[in-house]
């Protein structure tokens, strides 16, 4: 049971009943998919709600990311301003704006309207404000024109209804278009017991096996692939219609179907095993923090993400562990982590306390956020990594 990620709580909030959810991972034994129920309370609508809080900008990491995939795109495809590119679930405009400064048309998809307005207000990008479906990219092809390079980064596993989603992105794409998907591959989730990216913002959580098939059923033929670094280990899969033949099929195709079928994702033994790494996990961080709190260390985290929160709550870290933690968001700072109810504050307040430990909780970046805090090091502080094993650096 845990809340929505996302939905930090303000003061007021904390005398208030909060809801939980059933966070069950579910396998189709014919497809291979894996995804969590969509629960009352827990739908797409709610989740990416107004007070939605995620901003891609505030990472610098995920920003110079963005950049040399623009760079990387224009480059190997020839993308110029006699292109048009639009991006799903754009955000606050961290990629298009990229584009934007190359004289390349761009346009987002972005259904929570604080990011849209940030897209807009800071770098000049028009977003429509919907979730993407059949039915409204049917809407926008009527309204404006279709998509030389459609994109989508980690957007794919955060869909209720992915047939529909990956329809609409069929009909959103030019005849002889490129589209482009990132998302964690759940390969390197599970290889690395990265559980606390299970949360209920992502519906999905997706193999190349499974999202060729499914690409295959809406007409779009996957042309290539790469593997990332981002999210403790994403695909970016290429992808055109079936019928403009190319650009051809690469080799890298089999060789990372191959790769996962060795791994056992077409067998449901291999995930069976997995529930058992995360408990292990999970007692591996608790004996950890125990034995520092026992020594009189005082802990704080770093960062507020979603997965942080689904650590959390799993494993039962609050206060009693934890005294706060601190983000760049403005946004979140005030507020509470939800369910652990720990207080977030500025990064300055890491400076001000001077705590022993420091909780990285978006792991992912933890070489840029250990450079950013280096100063701790100052008065003997250290940093602690809890994904894959949790550590002291």
């Amino acid at each position: 049971m845990s809340p929505i990620a996302n939905n930090n709580l303000r003061a007021a909030d904390l005398t208030k009943p909060e809801k939980f959810y059933p966070l069950h991972v579910r396998v189709s034994e014919e497809l291979f998919l894996v995804q969590l129920e969509e629960l009352e309370g827990a739908t797409a609508e709610d989740i990416f709600n107004p007070d939605y809080v995620y901003f891609s900008s505030y990472s610098d990491t995920w920003l110079q990311h963005a950049k040399e995939y623009c760079d990387m795109m224009i480059a190997r495809f020839g993308f110029g301003p006699r292109h048009r590119v639009i991006e799903v679930a754009s955000n606050d405009g961290y990629l298009l704006r990229w584009f934007k400064e190359r004289g390349i048309p761009a346009l987002g998809i972005e259904p929570t309207t604080g990011t849209a307005e940030a897209a807009r207000r800071n770098h000049g990008i028009e977003s429509y404000n919907v979730f993407l479906g059949v039915e409204t990219a049917t809407e926008i092809v009527a309204q404006s024109d279709r998509a030389d390079l459609l994109i989508g980064n980690n957007v794919l596993a955060h869909v209720p209804d992915i047939n529909d989603f990956i329809g609409g992105l069929s009909i959103l794409l030019e005849p002889d278009g490129i589209l482009t998907m990132e998302f964690p591959h759940l390969l390197q989730l599970m290889r690395h017991n990265e559980f606390d990216t299970i949360y209920h913002e992502h519906f999905s959580y997706l193999s190349f096996i499974t999202v060729e098939k499914m690409f295959a059923h809406h007409g779009l033929t996957l042309f290539d692939v790469e593997e990332l670094p981002t999210h403790g280990g994403s695909l970016r899969i290429f992808a055109r219609h079936a019928e403009a033949k190319k650009p051809p099929v690469l080799d890298r195709v089999a060789t990372m179907r191959r790769k996962e079928i060795d791994f056992g994702l077409d067998c449901m033994e291999t995930y069976e095993r997995f529930g058992e790494q995360v408990k292990a996990t999970k007692r591996k961080l608790l004996r950890l923090l125990t034995v520092l709190k026992d020594a009189g260390n005082s802990i704080a985290g770093y960062g507020s993400p979603a997965k942080g929160n689904t650590l959390l709550n799993y494993c039962g870290v609050r206060t009693d562990f934890i005294d706060y933690v601190v983000d760049r968001n403005p946004k979140k700072q005030g507020l509470f982590t939800p369910g652990t109810h720990i207080p977030i504050y500025a990064p300055e307040k890491i400076f001000e306390t001077r705590p022993d430990y420091i909780l990285i909780l978006p792991w992912n970046i933890q070489k840029e956020i250990m450079e950013k805090m280096k100063g701790v090091r100052e008065w003997g502080g250290k940093f602690i990594v809890p994904i894959p094993e949790p550590r002291i650096l």
